[in-house]
Parts: C-alpha cells; sequence; structure tokens
C-alpha cells in the first residue's frame, strides 16, 4: 500500500485530503507543517508528500529543500491558491513533482499522485548519487567506458546540442543528464525532468505543452507544461521510447522550431530549451519495426551517448562500493571499514541485472547487517550466494594472483571477448562496432592492437 503524507495547516483540508485518499486505497498521514512533517518522515519511508505552500512554522518551500535534501527519490506534490502560482512554478523548476492549483478536482489530484508513484516506481531502477561527494561530473567512473563519456560531457556541454542518453535501467542515465546541465552555460536556470512512461497517453500532450483554463473538464486555471517551465534551461525526457506516435509529430516540431501552443490555446509560445533524452530500448529497432518515427530518432541522435552496464565496468566497482559504504556509514550510523578480498572478489565477478542500484541496495543491506568492521561472505544475503554458487566460479579464499592484477586480467578478458563479439555481431565494420559498444572509432581500434584483433595481427 502506498504510504502519502498530507502537510496543510488547515485541519478541513487535511480530513478532506485523508478522506479521499484513504477512499482510494492509499495509507495517509498528516502534518500542519513542514517541521512536523520532516519529524514523521523519519519516523517510516513515504512514497508522496503532498504539501500546501502557505504554513507557519516552515513552508513548502523549506520543506521541499529538505526533500530535496534528504528524501530525492520522494515526489513533493504543490498545492496552491491561485494568487501563489507563480510561487509554485518557482518550485518545479526547483524540484517539485508537479502542483495543483486550490480549488481543484478531485480526479484532478489523484491523477497527478498515481503519475507521480509510476514515475518513483519507474525512478527505483535509477541510481541517485550526491554530486557533492563524487569527483568527476559527479559520477564514480575510471575505466575506459566512462572516459569516453567523461570526454563526451566535456565537449558537448557547453553546447544547445540535443543528446541521446542510452543504457540499461540502473546505470545512471539521468546523472549524466544532470552533469551535462551542470556542466553548461544553463546550469544556473532550470533542469525540468519528466519521465515519459509514467505518463498516460491520453494526458501527455498537456504535461508537455501546458494547458488554457477551460482547455477540458478540470482546468481551472492555465498551466505550464514542462517545456516552458524549462525555458533557457535543460528539459529531460527520460524513457523517450515510450512517447505515442501521435505526440511524436509534435516533439518533432517544437525540436525544430522551438515554440508551440498550449492544449485549447491559440497563442504561440517560443522557448529556448537545451533537449537531453534518454532511454533503454533500441530506438532505431524501434524505428525499423515503425513504433518511433525515423526523422524523430536523428533529430534526438544527435550526440548518442551509451551507458555501458555495470557488468563491463568491473573496475568501477571497487570505488562505487566504497562510496555507497561511507554513504551507509552516515545514513545508519554504521562503522563498517570495507570488505573482504573474497567479497570484493564475487563482486566483480557477479553479473549485476539490476546495475548501481542493485550494487546500492545490496550494500545498504549489507553494511546494516555486517556483524563486524569488515563485510564478509557469511554478511551477504541469501539469494545473492545462490546465483553466485549457481552461475559463478568464486575463488574461496583470495585470489592466488595480487587482487588488482586478478581484476586487469579478469576484466580484459571480459572486455576483448565483448569486442570479439560485437565486432562479429557488425560484420567487422569497426565503425558500427565502436558505436554500439560506446567507444570512439579511433579508441576501439587502440583496443583492437592491444588484444591484436586487426586482420593484419
Amino acid at each position: 500500500m502506498n504510504r502519502i503524507l498530507i502537510v496543510d495547516d488547515e485541519l478541513n483540508m487535511r480530513l478532506v485530503l485523508q478522506a479521499m485518499l484513504k477512499k482510494e486505497g492509499y495509507e495517509v498521514a498528516a502534518a500542519s507543517d513542514g517541521l512536523e512533517a520532516l519529524k514523521m518522515l523519519k519516523t517510516g519511508p513515504f512514497d508522496i508528500v503532498v504539501t500546501d505552500l502557505k504554513m507557519p512554522n516552515m513552508d513548502g518551500l523549506g520543506l521541499l529543500d529538505r526533500m530535496i535534501r534528504d528524501y530525492p527519490s520522494t515526489p513533493v506534490i504543490i498545492i496552491t491558491a491561485h494568487g501563489t502560482v507563480a510561487t509554485a512554478v518557482d518550485a518545479l523548476k526547483k524540484g517539485a513533482f508537479d502542483y495543483i492549483s486550490k480549488p481543484f478536482e478531485q480526479e484532478d489530484l489523484k491523477n497527478i499522485i498515481e503519475k507521480a508513484i509510476r514515475t518513483r516506481r519507474l525512478n527505483e531502477g535509477e541510481t541517485l548519487l550526491d554530486p557533492d561527494d563524487i569527483d568527476r561530473y559527479g559520477i564514480i567512473g575510471a575505466g575506459p567506458g566512462m572516459a569516453d563519456i567523461f570526454e563526451t560531457i566535456k565537449r558537448v556541454a557547453p553546447t544547445t546540442t540535443t543528446v541521446l542518453i542510452t543504457g540499461e535501467t540502473g546505470t545512471g542515465k539521468e546523472l549524466i543528464a544532470h552533469a551535462i546541465h551542470r556542466n553548461s552555460p544553463r546550469k544556473s536556470n532550470p533542469f525540468i525532468k519528466i519521465n515519459c512512461a509514467a505518463i498516460p497517453e491520453n494526458l501527455m500532450e498537456s504535461e508537455l505543452f501546458g494547458y488554457e483554463k477551460g482547455a477540458f473538464t478540470g482546468a481551472v486555471t492555465k498551466k505550464q507544461g514542462r517545456f516552458e517551465l524549462a525555458h533557457k534551461g535543460t528539459l529531460f525526457l527520460d524513457e523517450v521510447g515510450e512517447i505515442p506516435k501521435d505526440m511524436q509529430v509534435k516533439l518533432l516540431r517544437v525540436i525544430q522550431e522551438q515554440k508551440f501552443e498550449r492544449v485549447g490555446g491559440l497563442q504561440t509560445i517560443k522557448v529556448d530549451v537545451r533537449l537531453v533524452t534518454a532511454t533503454n530500448r533500441n530506438l532505431l529497432q524501434d524505428v525499423r519495426d515503425g513504433h518511433f518515427r525515423e526523422d524523430l530518432f536523428y533529430r534526438l541522435n544527435v550526440i548518442p551517448m551509451h551507458l555501458p552496464p555495470l557488468r563491463e565496468r568491473g573496475e568501477d566497482i571497487p570505488a562505487l562500493t566504497d562510496y555507497f559504504i561511507e554513504k551507509f556509514n552516515k545514513k545508519l550510523d554504521r562503522a563498517v571499514k570495507s570488505m573482504d578480498d573474497r567479497v570484493r572478489t564475487l563482486f566483480i565477478q557477479y553479473e549485476w541485472p539490476g546495475n548501481i542500484r542493485e550494487l546500492e541496495n545490496l550494500v545498504e543491506r549489507v553494511v546494516l547487517m555486517a556483524r563486524s568492521e569488515t563485510i564478509t561472505f557469511a554478511d551477504l544475503p541469501s539469494e545473492l550466494k545462490t546465483a553466485v554458487e549457481s552461475g559463478l566460479s568464486v575463488p574461496s579464499g583470495a585470489p592466488q594472483k595480487p587482487f588488482k592484477n586478478f581484476v586487469k586480467t579478469h576484466m580484459e578478458d571480459i572486455e576483448k571477448k565483448m569486442i570479439v563479439g560485437m565486432l562479429e555481431e557488425c560484420g567487422h565494420n569497426v565503425t558500427h562496432a565502436a558505436q554500439q559498444l560506446g567507444l570512439s572509432r579511433k579508441g576501439l581500434q587502440l583496443k583492437m592492437m592491444k588484444y591484436k584483433l586487426r586482420k593484419s595481427d
């Protein structure tokens, strides 16, 4: 059951919202201001926070600031009076999920909450690292695949070029989008994000472009869409492959012309928006299958960036693990210092189908359950041990070679097999294989020389 926290200083509003949402099957709690809400958040997790703007002690904006800092994965919905809509829009630009103006239809609030829950569920597969704690664009990575990513960020961030980020769920696509924005001339302007997979098809247009008062039942006031909110900043469209075919035409027009009309409106609105998109789908295959417009694909794919899955980034796993150990030591008030060589070797060999997010969740669990300052094989959950024992051969003790040499050899074997497999799949077309591997052509050629994979070798 999803838990919702209502924050409003008006008792009647709290009672009405509690009754309405309980009727919909939600578990609901209520607080009278931001300070009380923060105390309740410490007692247990909430899936959604719905807060009024104007309250004593700590208002909605103050609560939003704390939520963004301490509970970044929990969507915050702002309730605002007509006279404070501009403030609510500012809240969206700071990171609020959405807002709704009083008076509102109950159905509209239910739709926003359902959308927030879908977005939260989709984002559970992604990773959220604290940019203040990490070097190199807020991303941990030392291997050749990530080095290429860093170089691309350095080159594209100062421009307005459209970027398409591809990769499996949990690889950190949103982190890359944030890094591009933070290192661009637009960094002081809004970074607006939307998960296209969370938006019902019939609401996609109003979500992207906004609507005018009276455009449809329940539109009691005009509302800005995500493109308008992102003016002079960056708009991140996550899971862009889920946009319906008829909306793809309208999106293409906005990319080309940087202008649009709100739903129900006649006025043309011009915007200056840097577009960054992401998907875990193979959009080129979707184009071939007729599910995605070819012209839109090439508009989005001006600068492609492919994030490798964690199983191909074994050299980064120790650094990521150490980062998460330190993070959860602080969060859980623990004092775990390290993990033994057997566990580190296992982490490098494991496939990590959930990528960085799976690693993060696992480290939180073992830090909490560890019986000493060092994480050992006995501290690992039984399901991981089963997966390892059924699919991997893990040494019972430390590897015979020094640990760093063992890791390097292991990763080089994996890298060589990947390159050979991709070259065969691409008919030994080096340019195409490099693109699929997320490498530059020169980078792939250097690796082919290293592993003696050129025809002359």
